[in-house]
């Protein structure tokens, strides 16, 4: 108590300016580490800040929301705030960083009205690693209310370092297929530095404040609302919630949120603490609505291979999909997807052939869609199949009846409420037909994994498949790898479709080692993880390696993180059942040594594989735990590790 007694001193001292505007309203997390103040400022608006172990984090930034009925504008007026209510919560997910998650989070709600006594309300939960909030719209309405603009912003302090991906810019790219989170990061660049970007910066937005590490997400998007993006401002520092581009639509739809009264926003996420805080943390899926879905036994997590990835569009054929098939059965990998074209290339009738012979394979088959209508000009087919209710229950309905298990959906529109009304619309008629969904082209989850347990993963990331298109990408290859795991990949499956263990068809020369792409099985968490290797490949790589891969869990139990720092490495291990898995790889033109303590996953046998004489070969080791307690371990440049605990 004495403790606790001085960290709200300290904290009520930081506050001097806000206590002349006006009282605050405080909400600290179960520990106390994490402090929010709420209070109204001079004009009138709502401000908040953050604080870590005594840290100002989120300096003074603004809250509000501004709709279109002019009854509805600010500025609000505080009127009360609940008392403090514990917030507990226990879930399990079919795939996810930790099986069984339990969260616990101190909530206060905060009301406000303005000169028309319409009102607003802003729910704050604070956990021991994450601020969240929302905002709730409260009353009745006669139509449908829409909000035009959010002003929620996050300012931090000067000194701040920042790991930022760019928003593309709607319309453009290949055959106008943008935006689709898949923009390098701009890594460790002072705060200072970051610049007006009206476009936005794509969630998770990870920042280094002092010793205290930020990322920003958000949660609980449903398809009343439209995902954002963050902006920044010209003063330094300053970002701010960002609404779709109005281009990012289903033609002739919205894409500003919209409802009837009473609705609430998505949760603006805040996770705050070490980087071991950031890889542990569930904040994106403990803000996630519960799951929709009561019956999930067709839920089943895996490992697909995967044609397209080498052999490209020419070979979406009959024949090609039968050696994958036996590939797939050849490495124990429960799935093979087959994309784009395969209506035309191959079609229904051959399709139902395939799935009977994957079937006698013990493989199940996962078919490739285009989702688009008319927002971009790509042609590859099926095409127009799953824009209505009607025509995707028929689709899904014929699919399902020929046994395939799930649907690759690719190229979406955006980000605008009408969009993201399509995805969930989507993820409802494939669980009401017993059908796994992978959106490609595709936007950040936001946490619907947990929602939606049959999402086994997204893409909404630089993958490698950029790798196997130009050499520029292969050269960055590993830096991008290496932030993904602190950025993307800390709450959603992501869909990078890693393990290249013998070369890139396409001629490009891959930069990184063959133990930094088998860390990759490990590193990146997805539901389904399609692997980017080929028959041919995979026969010559070493017996041990394909054993490991033929019998590396497809769920995990548990995460820790080891050492690491983004863009640079990272070392992190897994748990599936009793086993221990870790995985490590290095970005860095130097090689970067690791001590592993052994000694905190037991006496336990472990296999370590790390990169032989050149980057395309192996050094296996044995060790003994109990004889070796830390071992330490060097990642060569490029390279990476994995080692198998049991």
């Amino acid at each position: 108590m004495k403790n606790v007694k001085i960290t709200l001193a300290i904290f009520f001292l930081s506050l001097t300016h806000v206590w002349a505007q006006s009282k605050a309203v405080l909400i600290a997390s179960p520990d106390q580490k994490i402090q929010v103040a709420v209070w109204s400022g001079r004009e009138g608006e709502i401000r908040y800040q953050v604080t870590h172990h005594h840290t100002v984090v989120i300096d003074s930034s603004v809250l509000g929301l501004e709709l279109a009925d002019a009854d509805r504008t600010h500025p609000f007026n505080f009127v009360s705030a609940s008392g403090t209510r514990l917030v507990n919560d226990r879930y399990r997910m079919i795939y996810y960083k930790k099986s069984m998650v339990s969260y616990q989070a101190n909530q206060r709600v905060l009301h406000y009205v303005n000169e028309k006594k319409a009102g607003v309300s802003i729910v704050f939960q604070v956990s021991n690693d994450a601020v969240a909030f929302k905002y709730l719209l409260t009353g009745k309405s006669t139509g449908i209310q829409q909000v035009v603009k959010e002003n929620t912003a996050f300012n931090f302090p000067a000194g701040t370092a920042t790991w930022l991906q760019p928003m593309q810019v709607a319309k453009s790219g290949w055959e106008s297929s943008n935006p689709a989170y898949e923009e390098h990061y701009h890594t460790d660049v002072p705060v200072e530095n970051v610049g007006e970007n009206k476009t936005g910066w794509v969630y998770p937005a990870l920042f280094k404040v002092k010793e205290s590490w930020v990322l920003l997400t958000e949660s609980g998007l449903d398809s009343q609302y439209c995902a954002t993006r963050l902006l920044s401002t010209r003063t330094p520092g300053n970002f701010t919630i960002g609404f779709p581009d109005p281009r990012e639509v289903i033609t002739g739809k919205g894409y500003l949120p919209q409802a009837t009264l009473p609705f609430s926003s998505p949760w603006r996420v805040i996770t705050i603490g070490s980087l071991e805080t950031i890889i542990t943390s569930t904040a994106g899926t403990d803000l996630a609505k519960p799951a929709v879905v009561q019956n999930t036994s067709f839920v089943k997590p895996g490992k697909a291979s995967w044609s397209w990835i080498n052999s490209k569009d020419d070979f979406i054929t009959y024949d090609e999909q039968v050696r994958y098939i036996d590939f797939a059965a050849d490495m124990h990998w429960q799935y093979c997807l087959v994309d784009a074209d395969w209506d035309r290339k191959i079609g229904y009738a051959q399709m139902q052939k395939l799935v009977d012979y994957a079937k006698g394979k013990n493989v199940s088959l996962l078919l490739w869609y285009n989702s688009a209508g008319d927002w971009n000009t790509v042609k590859y087919t099926p095409k127009n199949l799953l824009l209505t209710h009607e025509s995707r229950m028929k689709e899904f309905a014929r699919i399902r009846k020929m046994g395939v298990k799930g649907v690759k959906i690719d190229f979406f529109a955006g980000d605008g409420q009408s969009v993201i009304k399509y995805y969930i619309d989507i993820l409802n008629d494939a669980a009401a037909n017993r059908l796994m969904v992978n959106f490609h082209g595709a936007t950040l989850p936001r946490g619907w994994a947990r929602t939606y347990p049959h999402l086994l993963t997204a893409e909404a990331v630089r993958g490698f498949e950029n790798v196997t298109f130009n050499q520029a990408d292969a050269d960055r290859e590993a830096e991008i790898c290496t932030v993904l795991p602190f950025t993307r990949n800390v709450f959603d499956p992501m869909d990078y479709t890693p393990v290249n263990l013998y070369k890139v068809q396409s001629g490009v020369q891959r930069k990184t080692s063959n133990a930094f792409q088998l860390a990759l099985s490990v590193m990146f968490l997805s539901g389904i993880q399609h692997y980017a290797e080929s028959p041919e490949g995979m026969a010559k790589v070493d017996a041990q390696v394909k054993a490991v891969l033929r019998e590396l869990s497809s769920t995990w139990d548990d995460v820790k993180f080891l050492a690491g720092y983004p863009g640079k490495y990272v070392v992190l291990a897994r748990r599936a059942g009793k086993k221990w898995y870790i995985a490590g790889i290095n970005a860095q033109p130097v090689s970067q040594k690791v001590p592993i303590d052994l000694a905190i996953f037991g006496k336990r046998n472990a296999q370590l594989i790390t990169d032989g004489n050149d980057s395309f070969s192996f050094h296996i080791e044995n060790i003994n735990a109990a004889a070796t307690p830390v071992k330490e371990v060097e990642m060569k440049a490029s390279g990476g590790l994995l080692m198998v605990l049991e």
